[in-house]
């Protein structure tokens, strides 16, 4: 899959290679971010996107997308993603698929999540 013509750019945010804190911890470095153009993004379904959660008196509220990046992203399950300025964590291990038939190839397809509250 190549670039959707009428996609949006989203940013990928990778934790950089680890340091040692001040105790000899490894800490993540400094975030790397990588622009992606011509990404799909779309809700994903009733069942999780949108989840309510009352927890100790605080509404806890669960939104979920679903990102079709151009084949051959390389987008990790450490990584976060930027989508219309809200960053997103990646829920699972992205997905792709390139047909054993044709050899034509499909997106990379991410579950992203965000949580508050």
């Amino acid at each position: 899959m190549h670039e959707l013509p009428f996609g949006e750019a989203v940013t990928i945010v990778r934790p950089g290679p680890p340091t040692e804190d001040i105790y000899g911890n490894d800490v993540p470095g400094a975030p790397t971010e990588i622009p992606v153009a011509g990404c799909g993004v779309a809700p994903r379904d009733g069942t999780g996107a949108a989840a309510n959660e009352i927890t100790d008196a605080r509404d806890t509220v669960i939104v979920g997308l679903t990102l079709y990046a151009p084949y051959g992203t390389d987008i990790r399950a450490t990584d976060r993603v930027r989508v219309g300025g809200v960053l997103y964590e990646v829920d699972g291990q992205p997905g792709a698929f390139r047909s054993p038939f044709t050899g034509s190839t499909g997106p990379v397809v991410v579950a992203l999540e965000r949580v508050t509250g």
